[in-house]
Formats: C-alpha cells, structure tokens, sequence
C-alpha cells in the first residue's frame, strides 16, 4: 500500500510500465492510495474525487471515479472498475485494457465493444506524468533543503 500523489503516480507508472503500457494511459495524479495484492493481481488505486481527463491523442474523455480497481496480469487490466469513457453522448465503462499487438493498447465496454489505439497517442500523458514527478520531486527537495537551513538557524539561536 502506497499513499501520497506523489508515491502513488510513480508506482501506477512503475505498474504500467512492468504490464508492458504506456506510462500516460492512467493520467491518476491526486491520488491518495494505491496498492496491489501480488498473489492475485488486485490493483486498487484512490483518490478524493472523481477526475475527468480528455486524452488528446486519442480524442477520447474518460472519467476515472473516486475509486479505480482491476486485476492485472503482463499486458492486461481486467474486471476493471471506476473508469468510464465518453462515446457520443454515453459514458461507457471500460472494463479490460490490454496490448494488442506490441504498439497498440485495446480499450474494451461492458457491452463487449472495444476500441484500440496506437501507443503513441499516449505520449503527451507519459511527457506530462514525467514532469509531474520532477517538479514534484524538486519541491521535496527545496523543502528538505528549506527544513534543513531552519534548523541550522534555530540550532545557532540557541
């Protein structure tokens, strides 16, 4: 179990990258928990409110709620919950994500429909989730060094 935006957006791209997707197909970043159960491939990841997020690349809308879960394997998320997709008027549920092929992930609805799209369409979200993780991890930094510098002053006050 994994808790913070910050630890758990690099664990869901670590997570994606070991299945074999592209790093930017789950664009999670306010995430508060993440965990997987490695002796069943249970995945959950958590947020504190739905987020909605427009995938330019594949000109798609999808709604991720509250709580995402699924069942992982190499190159598949199944029994997936709390991830719907805009199709015309209707917000279909996505239901499995998997490879098709080496360079093209496959998106399919409850109903049984399906859509695939190259992995490319994907690399505006994995750019995005990368800089997310520097600046984040540049903020840590400067408020370690911050901390740091404040308890030298209060030691020197003293």
């Amino acid at each position: 179990v994994w808790c913070g935006a910050v630890e758990c957006c690099k664990q869901a791209m670590l997570l994606l990258r070991a299945l074999g997707f592209p790093e930017g197909m789950m664009p999670l970043r306010g995430l508060e928990e993440c965990g997987l159960v490695r002796e069943t491939g249970f995945v959950w990841m958590r947020q504190k409110a739905p987020y909605e997020h427009y995938f330019r690349g594949t000109g798609t809308r999808v709604r991720y709620d509250v709580e995402v879960t699924a069942f992982v394997e190499e190159g598949r998320m199944k029994r997936m919950t709390g991830v719907r997709s805009k199709q015309l008027m209707l917000w279909v549920p996505i239901v499995e994500m998997s490879l098709d092929g080496a360079d093209r992930g496959y998106f399919k609805s409850n109903v049984g429909i399906g859509r695939s799209f190259p992995a490319s369409a994907f690399a505006d979200e994995t750019a995005a989730a990368a800089a997310f993780l520097k600046d984040a991890d540049a903020a840590a930094a400067a408020a370690e060094k911050e901390a740091a510098a404040t308890a030298t002053a209060v030691t020197a006050n003293e």
